[in-house]
Order: structure tokens, then sequence, then C-alpha cells
């Protein structure tokens, strides 16, 4: 293996374990804070799911370099693909991080602004969009465990094969 090579290996590893593990502790944990109610924990997870998102794009373009074109041998496309499958599934996880918050965050300015007259509606409200965030945290638990499912797949595929 060339030092070329060596260099381009650390690269991926590296960027696979330092982007691919806060990223998967931070779309777990999500739901947990939906739950919660926890708006601020909710916003920063979100902002470290964008961030580690896009370092993950490191992971792949470092083995995309690797690979130096072998696209025939069906373990590097396979992981290639539920790779990509993955990335595309942390869009919609970072999307309904974002309308969880949002709605969480509106459910609670509902409730810090109900006036005497207005207080049972504005209840009904607020309780409605907490339980679409609800909705947002069942979705976000379950694509989340897909998203932690397809990176197992992809880490056996690349110690077994490669």
């Amino acid at each position: 293996m060339s030092t070329a090579d060596q260099l381009l290996l650390f690269l991926h590893v590296g960027f696979a374990i330092f982007a691919l593990g806060p990223l998967t502790a931070a779309i777990m944990s999500t739901p947990r804070y939906i739950r919660q109610g926890n708006v601020t924990v909710l916003r920063y997870l979100n902002r470290i799911t964008r961030l580690y998102g896009m370092l993950a794009l490191g992971v792949f373009l470092f083995g995309l370099f690797l690979s130096r074109g072998r696209f025939a041998e069906a373990w590097l496309s396979a992981s290639m693909t539920l790779f990509l499958v993955s990335l595309v599934l942390l869009l919609l996880v970072e999307r309904d991080q974002r309308k969880a918050a949002h709605l969480l965050e509106a459910a609670a300015a509902g409730d810090a602004a109900a006036g005497e007259a207005q207080a049972g509606a504005q209840e009904k409200t607020a309780a409605a969009r907490q339980e679409v965030a609800q909705v947002e945290r069942g979705r976000i638990a379950a694509i989340s465990g897909v998203i932690g499912l397809l990176w197992v797949v992809t880490l056996l595929l690349m110690i077994w094969y490669g």
C-alpha cells in the first residue's frame, strides 16, 4: 500500500470515527429531548446534525478516492449506495428536528402568552403543536435507527470484504 493510500485510509477512518460517532449520538438522542420539550438542546442537536452531516461527506469522499474506480466490486458499490441512502435519510432527520424545535417553541410561546380570555383556545393550540412534535419524535427515532443500521452494515461490508 502506497503512502497516498495510507493517508486516504487514515482520513477515511478518521472522518468515520470523528464525524459519524457524534452524528449518530445526536440523532439518536433527539427523541428524548423532544419528549422533554427541551427546545434549547433540540436546537443544539440540530446544529450538530447539520455540521457533522457535512463532515460525513468526507467519509464518503475519502472512501471514493481510496476505491480508485473499482465500482465493479459488489461490496464497494453496495457500501457506497448504503452510505448515500443514509445521508439522504439524514436530511429527513435534520428537517424533522427543525420542525419539532419550531413546534415546541411555538407551543411554549403560546403557553407563556396565554391570556385569561383566550387561555382555553391557546392551550388547545399548544397541545396540538406538542402532539405534532411527538409525531416528529417517532419519525426521527425510526429513521435514526435505520441510519445506524445502514452504517453498521456498511462497516461490516468494509471489514469483511475490504
